[in-house]
């Protein structure tokens, strides 16, 4: 017999511990970590502990990503309640930036417009990148002309994140960049850039297009 089929006879016959436990007592195996033979039961054992520590390091790291979407959460909510308590589009986007910057830590943020109540002169190049994001892009490289965007720092700069501003057609673009060539990379999570961007979004439209 093939050692597959003696795994696949001892599930499919439990009994067969009960039924011989003298011999299942008598057969001692390697340690996993060497040293002497052991028997089955402290074999056993030694597995279970093992995948206790196991549960015990996920359990560990599910904590730690819950305490941390809970302050990146909290975070969320202070840029909230900043951008609806605007008054005006100059407070707006001043709380959008403060906030970025000293609560998220992104160095450098821009924010650019391109809506008939506020237009900032936007090449036609960003617009059409802009209006191709289906998701926040990030990565290490100025996309269109945005290096321009953030003036003397831009050749310092490392690393980028764009997101979007739309409504029922694409009108702004949020710019995020960095020194830090690992702050935005490609294959990092968005799910907050992309909440920020319709929270932002939405709060340029109710400045934008009164009722």
């Amino acid at each position: 017999m093939k050692p597959d089929d003696v795994a696949a006879y001892l599930k499919e016959h439990p009994e067969f511990f009960e039924h011989y436990a003298d011999i299942v007592a008598d057969v001692f195996i390697p340690h996993p970590h060497g040293g002497r033979a052991i028997s089955i039961s402290e074999r056993q054992i030694l597995t279970l502990r093992e995948r206790g520590k196991q549960l015990e390091g996920k359990l560990t790291e599910m904590i730690q990503f819950g305490e941390e979407n809970d302050i990146i959460g909290e975070k969320v909510h202070r840029l909230v309640l900043a951008l609806v308590g605007a008054r005006d589009l100059a407070t707006l986007r001043h709380a959008a930036d403060f906030n970025l910057r000293e609560d998220f830590a992104v160095p450098h943020v821009v924010m650019k417009l391109w809506h008939p109540a506020a237009d900032d002169g936007v090449s036609e190049a960003t617009r059409v990148f802009a209006a191709s994001l289906l998701h926040p892009h990030c990565g290490p490289l100025a996309m269109a002309d945005t290096a321009a965007f953030f003036g003397e720092a831009a050749p310092l700069l490392k690393s980028y994140a764009y997101v979007a501003l739309r409504g029922a057609d694409t009108f702004g673009l949020l710019a995020l960049a960095s020194e830090d060539a690992q702050r935005f990379y490609p294959e990092m999570g968005t799910l907050y850039l992309t909440r920020i961007g319709e929270i932002i979004s939405a709060c340029l439209r109710r400045q934008l297009e009164p009722a």
